[in-house]
């Protein structure tokens, strides 16, 4: 027979993790190497690409789906790819969520203001451009949105990421994202706050060799008016 004691603290375990799978918690993001993840996706060969800016759990639901980071991020200057084509591989991250390395979902490009054909033009000249792992696994249900985001070059470079391009590609994102935004009639406003000690500064494992400062940037969106 539970006592009393007993009976409360297994009360509140059950809570604690049903407040943890629908994020009743108030929780942006649940660290991922706390539970066995990486602040780095997998680009091959043990390298991989720092994952700089996280879309919060805190954020409006309507953006933290399919369709709504696509449209968020046609308001901040990104789309789809070139026709919808994908070229290269996908990688994939472990966010500790108990998906283990799963594969990005959206890869969306700079469209230099025009979200149906500007990604080609970015497929050719460079530009910026980011991967979406969301959190959502049964261990851990934030549903924060993690981003590897980079400024690349162009095709004629095979694509290779810029001098200091994942941290020149996170403030890009960042500046073109705070305050006020909007795309097919959703209005979108975002805050943007630096967060360090989950991503350890330096080159070590870093896609390319390229060092990055270690700040990763959480972005708040709220969506302020829609059809």
């Amino acid at each position: 027979m539970f006592s009393f004691e007993s009976l409360v603290t297994l009360t509140a375990f059950l809570l604690s993790r049903f407040r943890q799978d629908v994020n009743m918690g108030g929780v942006p993001f649940y660290n991922p190497t706390l539970a066995g993840g990486s602040m780095l996706d997998d680009a091959g060969d043990g390298f991989g690409e720092p994952l700089n800016v996280i879309i919060s759990g805190l954020s409006s639901p309507g953006v933290l789906t399919g369709d709504g980071i696509v449209n968020y991020a046609r308001a901040i200057g990104f789309s789809e790819e070139c026709f919808g084509l994908h070229l290269g591989g996908l990688m994939s991250a472990n966010l500790g969520d108990g998906k283990g390395w799963a594969n990005q979902t959206y890869e969306l490009r700079q469209d230099y203001d025009n979200s149906g054909i500007g990604t080609c033009l970015e497929s050719l000249v460079g530009g910026n451009h980011f991967r979406v792992f969301p959190q959502n696994g049964a261990s851990a249900n934030s549903g924060a949105l993690f981003l590897a985001v980079s400024q690349e070059e162009p095709a004629t470079e095979h694509h290779d990421i810029v001098p200091d391009g994942y941290n020149i590609g996170r403030n890009n994102l960042v500046a073109a994202a705070v305050g006020e935004t909007s795309f097919d009639g959703i209005i979108y406003y975002t805050t943007a706050e630096n967060v360090t000690g989950l991503l350890l500064p330096g080159s070590e494992h870093v896609n390319h060799g390229i060092a990055q400062d270690g700040v990763v940037t959480l972005l708040t969106v709220a969506i302020k008016d829609s059809p």
